[in-house]
C-alpha cells in the first residue's frame, strides 16, 4: 500500500514537473498602423496567453499610429488581461508613436530597445472615422480628450503623467534612454531574452514573474487577420477606388461587357466599407470625383484638353487630401500618386474616350443598317401584306399607303420580322 502511494505521489510531482517546464511566454509582433484587425489579434492573444497559462505576453511594437477606436479597444483588453503584458517597442530603429505611445504607457511592463523612441501623440495624428479635417473647436476637444485619457492611463500605470499630456498637447517625443531616465517605461532591453531575465522577479499586481530562460511562443495572424491588415492600408482602398471607378465608368462606356461593371461594383463596395473605418478627407473625396466629372465631360465635348488638364490637377490634389486628417500613418506617398494619376488620365482620354465616341458611330451591321434604305417592292404592298427584296433576303412589308409592286419604298422601321416602309418619290 505504501509502494502505491509512493507510486501516485511520483506520479503528481513528475505531471507538475512537466506542466511548469511546458510554461512559456507568449509573443505577438505589430509592425504597421493600429486599426481593427491589430485590435482584433491583440485580444485574441490575450485570451490564448491565458488559456495556455503562458507567464506573459510580451507584444513587439513599431508603429507610426492609428485609429483612436482601435487603441481604445487594445488599451481595455490590457486592462482585463489576466496574463501581464509587456509592451517591447523593437527593433532598433523602431518608433511607438500617436497610438503606439498609448498602447506602450498602458502595457504592465512598457519597455524599449536601444536607439528607439516614443511619443508625438498628438490627438490629429490619432485621426477619426470618416471625418473631414475637423474645426479648431473639434481639434480642441479632441486634444482635451486624447490628454485626460492619456493621463489617466499614466497614472493607472504609475508612468510620468506630465510627460504624458506634453506627448498629447506638445507632440513631445523622447528617445528609449530619455524614456527610462523620466520614468515613462520600466527598462531597456537589447533583445527578448534580455527583456525575460529583467523581467524575472517583477512583481506585477501581486504577481511575481518568473522568466529566466523559459521559451518563448510566437502567436501568429490568422490568416483572416493577415488579409483585413493587409487591406486596411491606404493605398488599397485608394486601388480599390480606382478599379471601382474604372469598372463603372467602363461599363457605362460599353454597355454589355458585364465584368468590367461587376468588378468595379464589387471594389466599390469595399473601398466605402474601408472608408467607414479609414479617416478620410471629405475634399480629397471631392476632389477626386470632380476630376473624373471632368475627364467625361471631355470626352463627350471635347475642350482641346482644358478640362483634361483640369482633370489630372484635382485628380491629383484629392489623391494627396484623400487620408489627409489621419496623419503621417495614412498618407499616400507620391510613388503611388503619380502613377494613379497618370494611368486615370490615359484610361479616361483613350478606353472611356475611344468607347463613347464608338456609340456614335453610324450602325455598320445587324438589322439597324436597313433603315432609311430604299429598295423595290416585289408585290403590292398594303397594310396587311405584301414583301420586299433587300440583302439578299425576302422581308414582309407593310405600309399604310398602297404600293404597286416594283415602286420603291423607303424603310422606316422594324418590328420583329416586318418591315414598315412608306412610298419613295
Amino acid at each position: 500500500m505504501r509502494n502505491w502511494l509512493h507510486v501516485a505521489v511520483a506520479g503528481i510531482v513528475a505531471c507538475a514537473a512537466a506542466r511548469a517546464a511546458d510554461v512559456k511566454a507568449s509573443l505577438i509582433r505589430i509592425d504597421g498602423a493600429i486599426g481593427p484587425a491589430t485590435a482584433e489579434y491583440v485580444s485574441r492573444a490575450i485570451s490564448t496567453a491565458d488559456n495556455s497559462r503562458a507567464r506573459c505576453l510580451i507584444i513587439e511594437l513599431d508603429t507610426p499610429g492609428g485609429l483612436l477606436e482601435s487603441t481604445k479597444q487594445i488599451v481595455q483588453a490590457f486592462y482585463r488581461s489576466k496574463v501581464p503584458v509587456i509592451v517591447y517597442v523593437t527593433p532598433p530603429g523602431a518608433n511607438a508613436g500617436s497610438a503606439g505611445c498609448f498602447i506602450t504607457l498602458a502595457a504592465d511592463v512598457a519597455a524599449m530597445a536601444p536607439n528607439t523612441s516614443i511619443g508625438a501623440a498628438h490627438p490629429v495624428e490619432l485621426g477619426g472615422v470618416g471625418e473631414s479635417k475637423p474645426s479648431d473647436v473639434m481639434t480642441k476637444k479632441m486634444e482635451n480628450f486624447a490628454t485626460s485619457y492619456i493621463e489617466a492611463i499614466a497614472d493607472k500605470r504609475h508612468r510620468n503623467v506630465e510627460w504624458a499630456k506634453a506627448a498629447v498637447r506638445d507632440s513631445a517625443s523622447v528617445t528609449a534612454e530619455k524614456a527610462l531616465e523620466l520614468k515613462v517605461i520600466d527598462l531597456i532591453a537589447s533583445d527578448v531574452p534580455d527583456l525575460l531575465r529583467q523581467l524575472d522577479g517583477r512583481d506585477i499586481g501581486g504577481r511575481v514573474l518568473r522568466t529566466a530562460g523559459i521559451e518563448v511562443q510566437t502567436l501568429p495572424m490568422l490568416a483572416r487577420e493577415r488579409i483585413f491588415q493587409g487591406l486596411w492600408r491606404p493605398e488599397v482602398m485608394f486601388v480599390l477606388m480606382l478599379i471601382g471607378i474604372y469598372g463603372i465608368i467602363g461599363e457605362l462606356s460599353d454597355p454589355g461587357a458585364v465584368l468590367p461593371g461587376v468588378a468595379g461594383v464589387i471594389a466599390l463596395i469595399l473601398a466605402l466599407y474601408m472608408a467607414s473605418v479609414l479617416p478620410i478627407s471629405i475634399a480629397g473625396v471631392a476632389l477626386v470625383l470632380l476630376a473624373v466629372a471632368l475627364f467625361v465631360t471631355d470626352v463627350f465635348a471635347p475642350t482641346h484638353g482644358a478640362l483634361t488638364a483640369g482633370g489630372i490637377i484635382a485628380f491629383f490634389l484629392g489623391s494627396l487630401l484623400l487620408f489627409e486628417p489621419g496623419g503621417p500613418a495614412f498618407r499616400l506617398p507620391l510613388t503611388v500618386i503619380v502613377p494613379a494619376t497618370v494611368v486615370t488620365a490615359a484610361f479616361f482620354v483613350f478606353v472611356v474616350g475611344a468607347g463613347l465616341r464608338a456609340q456614335k458611330l453610324p450602325h455598320r451591321v445587324g438589322r439597324e443598317t436597313m433603315l432609311g434604305k430604299t429598295v423595290p417592292a416585289l408585290t403590292q404592298i398594303s397594310a396587311d401584306s405584301g414583301t420586299v427584296f433587300i440583302e439578299g433576303e425576302r422581308w414582309n412589308a407593310r405600309s399604310e399607303t398602297p404600293i404597286g409592286p416594283g415602286d420603291p419604298v423607303e424603310i422606316e422601321r422594324i418590328v420583329g420580322l416586318t418591315l414598315y416602309v412608306k412610298p419613295k418619290k
